[in-house]
């Protein structure tokens, strides 16, 4: 009996996870292979619904490019749907990074793609700077405990936002972040409100969430 609860506890951890289920073009208005991460962009909110990527272990802090890179718009989109960096200014927000400098930062031009603005949504600063650091930082020491971590980040947005800047940027109401390794049958997610008033001593384990809230429902 023990075996076979053993059994069913990695088949639900196996549950199929795959960044297809989420960034393809029924659900993206537009995909944007940066090579290094790809993302699911949507026209109607000027922003990333999704960016996923996988480290490898053997890449994360191998240099530690200190300088980092200037933020830039995305020359792949259409030029109505852009968002900008001027967006941001005293909007409340910090440009908070999808797919994360830190875990990049082992090559310049590679460190260069997070700073598209198709990799950046508007965060609360207590989240970007304290909170979703430590998820971010949480899958570096996977990859290298694992060898690698393919990892999701998904945004959520309300259906009538509220929008920042001259380009109308809308401002997400949450976001979260799979983890996963199938062939070392591990699987974790952490899911955040994009809240001002969220203090920086939050820990990372209030985070956790079950990953099967975040799989699509055909999954």
């Amino acid at each position: 009996m023990h075996k076979i609860i053993v059994l069913l506890f990695t088949l639900s951890l196996l549950k199929a996870v795959e960044i297809t289920d989420f960034i393809n073009h029924t659900n993206c208005d537009q995909v944007i292979d940066k090579e290094v991460y790809t993302v699911c962009y949507d026209y109607t909110y000027k922003g990333a619904k999704y960016v996923a990527y996988t480290l490898t272990g053997d890449l994360v802090h191998k240099v530690n490019i200190k300088k980092r890179g200037k933020f830039y718009t995305e020359k792949n989109l259409p030029k109505p749907y852009r968002s900008h960096t001027k967006d941001y200014i005293q909007s409340g927000y910090d440009r908070g990074h999808l797919a994360n400098d830190a875990s990049f930062d082992y090559d310049p031009k590679v460190l260069r793609k997070t700073y598209s603005m198709v990799n950046i949504i508007p965060q609360a600063p207590i989240i970007n700077r304290y909170l979703w650091t430590k998820a971010e930082r949480y899958e570096r020491v996977l990859a290298k405990k694992l060898g690698s971590v393919t990892v999701i980040n998904g945004v959520t947005y309300d259906a009538t936002p509220e929008r920042i800047g001259k380009n109308q940027i809308a401002v997400p109401s949450s976001f979260w972040k799979i983890l996963y390794n199938t062939s070392k049958a591990f699987k974790k997610c952490f899911y955040y409100e994009n809240n001002l008033l969220s203090i920086k001593e939050d820990k990372l384990e209030n985070h956790i969430i079950e990953c099967n809230l975040l799989l699509p429902t055909s999954s």
